[in-house]
């Protein structure tokens, strides 16, 4: 007997009571239900269900996913009435079966119920400050909220801050494990320094960077060289703490002894970079750009850009920095929440005017004096293209850490924002990636000294709704069917009746088109729309797919020796001038710089980026006389090359556990190798039954 038969067979019984008990009041059963969850109330309490048809009811809880044990009734005579089936694809505890990454339901349904479909269900439980965008978003859409979480699964959760919940299994949620780590100061700083390396031309939208304290006598060094060779340079730089936000410690300086080295530093690091000096202004005033990025998938990439997002205004008219006015924060700095406190902030509700306003107002006025908007608009895409494929290498590993390969969990998005400077040639900067990008419609306005009132914002509730509504459009599980189950409806198939007036009725009830009132989504898809021009850059990510095949135990994120060893062997990378020996020297001399460089000590082993070090190191010395991207390129090319090779071998003495099924690295290749490449979304080919043994990261 499975555990929890008897509570299941109880509840049954219960609810086969209720049903006899509410026969005389089945008129009262008729009026309109109201969900539980969706109203507010807490889910303990049951839903009033209509009583006739029970058995044939009874799959359509199970597909809508709301099936409810009731309360036990008073006490009642024994009923003679056949016990209902339990739900479907139910355990006994009423959590659903999953296999692999999703939850698949009973999909049974009476024959009035196949042009209706149940209403995409949310829990917004964990939405935090976008909750009101949120609310505004489902009720657009006709969907279903669930404000305080729901015990059966739900379509898409919607969280606040970041991915950290071990008790979902199935569905959509709007956090990626790792973002919130991958896009700090420091780690974006590091991931886009790898891409400068290889392509310092197609990565010179991100102002040159060090990072403090580490790197402060390098950071030195290289200021003190600049002057001596040029002394008419005086450059100013910026220090931004790792994870500060909201402009949280950020300051200007002039020279590097001015850096606040005192504790300070090595409580909490920080980035040093660049000031940009020479801003577009507009009304005399430096202001930068948040857009909103949608990443849809990571494997494959899918990247989404919405057409519209936000200017911030700083509230002092710029003027180049000196000694004299580094510290004005209301003139260099445009955040927000720094400058809403100065007594300049001017709250419009034109998209236009004001110390915050739309992004598209801002194209309006620079098309007005004769600028290339398109070519603006380009310039913004290529950035936010080549920001994301530098930010995902390092997300796969954390997705296949927190989410394994054949465990269940459930899919990822995220919506990230992306802060944008112009310089006054046009040239967009990037300078920072928020991976929580604030949602608030609804700003403070003070009406008297010290009394606060929340009023609601104009241009972010124009621009922050669209953005999640259409996010929530993009992920719509049930669009597919929505649309096939329309189908018949246009155009019945030959030798088929067509639809009887009850049958459209049905249909029109149901709603076939819930989107025909909703304007056209605000999101524009660029990845993989321009793919071609940009896979070239793809080269991290490629190694990176070779770094998830050698890590060879579920659930880590860290290379240990054992790994790197065979990973020289299996990929033929050994030779009379790089021992095996030398290749230990390799991997203990850089994982130890590395691990003293991070803070997080929990595992040991060679972390992505010290592996991508590894293989530029080998990379420049198997191939001496090319450029370091070609170099890489290459030498990527011929560890495919061996890997796929000895797939084929297992594939052929059938110890691959893919019968009949092509080998991992033998599908059309992303660029021109020397044999058959991966294809995207091969992370982990041939991970059963290796060759080689399965060992614990050292």
């Amino acid at each position: 007997m499975q555990p929890g038969g008897s509570e299941r067979e109880l509840a049954v019984g219960w609810e086969a009571e209720a049903v006899a008990a509410a026969e005389p009041q089945a008129a009262a059963a008729e009026q309109v239900r109201v969900d539980a969850g969706a109203s507010g109330e807490p889910e303990r309490k049951a839903r009033e269900e209509p009583a006739k048809d029970l058995v044939s009811a009874q799959p359509r809880a199970t597909e809508e996913g709301d099936a409810r044990v009731l309360p036990r009734p008073p006490p009642a005579p024994p009923v003679s009435r056949p016990k209902p089936a339990p739900a479907l694809g139910l355990w006994p505890q009423g959590k659903p079966r999953s296999k692999g990454r999703s939850c698949k339901r009973s999909s049974s349904r009476g024959s009035g119920e196949y042009h209706s479909l149940r209403p995409v269900t949310v829990d917004s439980s964990k939405a935090r400050t976008s909750l009101d965008a949120l609310k505004i978003s489902i009720r657009q859409l006709q969907w279903k909220e669930f404000p305080f979480g729901r015990r059966l699964p739900c379509d898409i959760y919607w969280h606040g801050v970041s991915f950290h919940d071990s008790d979902i299994y199935s569905g959509q949620v709007n956090k990626f494990p790792g973002m919130t780590e991958m896009v700090r100061k420091i780690t974006l700083s590091r991931a886009v320094r790898i891409m400068q390396s290889l392509f310092p031309e197609e990565y010179n939208f991100y102002p040159r960077s060090w990072i403090l304290p580490d790197e402060f006598q390098l950071f030195a060094a290289q200021v003190r060289m600049v002057k001596d060779g040029n002394p008419s340079w005086k450059p100013t730089f910026i220090v931004k703490p790792d994870g500060g936000c909201q402009g949280d410690g950020i300051y200007l300086i002039k020279d590097p002894s001015d850096i606040r080295l005192a504790g300070t530093l090595q409580r909490r690091p920080a980035v040093v970079q660049e000031y940009i000096c020479k801003p577009l202004l507009i009304d005399k005033l430096k202001f930068d750009i948040r857009l909103y990025v949608l990443l849809k998938s990571l494997d494959p990439l899918e990247i989404y850009i919405a057409k519209d997002g936000l200017s911030r205004f700083c509230t002092e008219p710029y003027q180049e920095p000196t000694p004299k006015n580094l510290h004005h924060i209301f003139m260099h700095l445009t955040n927000y929440s720094l400058n809403i406190h100065s007594g300049n902030f001017v709250h419009s509700d034109s998209t236009s005017t004001g110390s915050k306003r739309t992004f598209s107002s801002i194209l309006c006025r620079l098309s007005s004096k004769g600028v290339d908007i398109k070519k603006v608009w380009s310039d913004i895409i290529s950035l936010v293209i080549k920001t994301v494929i530098a930010l995902t290498p390092e997300l796969k590993v954390f997705y296949q850490s927190d989410i394994p390969a054949g465990r269940p969990g459930p899919t990822c998005f995220q919506i990230l924002g992306f802060d944008i400077l112009l310089m006054k040639n046009l040239k967009p900067i990037l300078l920072e990636v928020n991976a929580n990008p604030s949602m608030r419609i609804e700003h403070e306005q003070e009406l008297s000294p010290g009394v606060f009132e929340n009023v609601p914002s104009f241009v972010d509730e124009e621009v922050k709704v669209a953005v999640i509504r259409d996010t929530l459009r993009l992920m719509d599980p049930l669009k597919k069917k929505r649309e096939s189950q329309s189908q018949p409806l246009e155009k019945p198939e030959a030798g088929k009746e067509e639809p009887s007036d009850s049958d459209l009725a049905i249909a029109s009830d149901g709603n076939p088109n819930p989107e025909a009132h909703l304007p056209s989504i605000c999101l524009k898809q660029v990845f993989p729309k321009y793919a071609k021009q940009f896979n070239y850059l793809r080269l991290v990510d490629r190694m990176a797919n070779l770094f998830i095949r050698f890590l060879g135990i579920k659930g880590t994120m860290k290379l240990g020796p054992t790994g790197f060893r065979t990973f020289i062997r299996n990929c033929k990378l050994s030779s009379s001038s790089l021992s095996m020996a030398s290749v230990d020297i390799l991997y203990i001399d850089i994982t130890r710089r590395w691990n003293s460089m991070t803070l997080d000590q929990r595992d040991s082993g060679m972390c992505l980026q010290a592996f991508v070090e590894a293989f530029f190191y080998l990379a420049q010395r198997k191939f001496k006389l090319l450029p370091l991207h070609k170099q890489v390129a290459s030498l990527i090319d011929l560890c495919e090359y061996h890997l796929s090779l000895l797939d084929e071998k297992r594939l052929v003495c059938g110890r691959s556990g893919r019968p009949g099924g092509r080998p991992p690295y033998s599908s059309t290749p992303q660029e021109a190798t020397p044999a058959a490449l991966p294809a995207e979304g091969d992370l982990r080919p041939c991970t059963a039954k290796l060759s080689h043994p399965r060992h614990t990261p050292a």
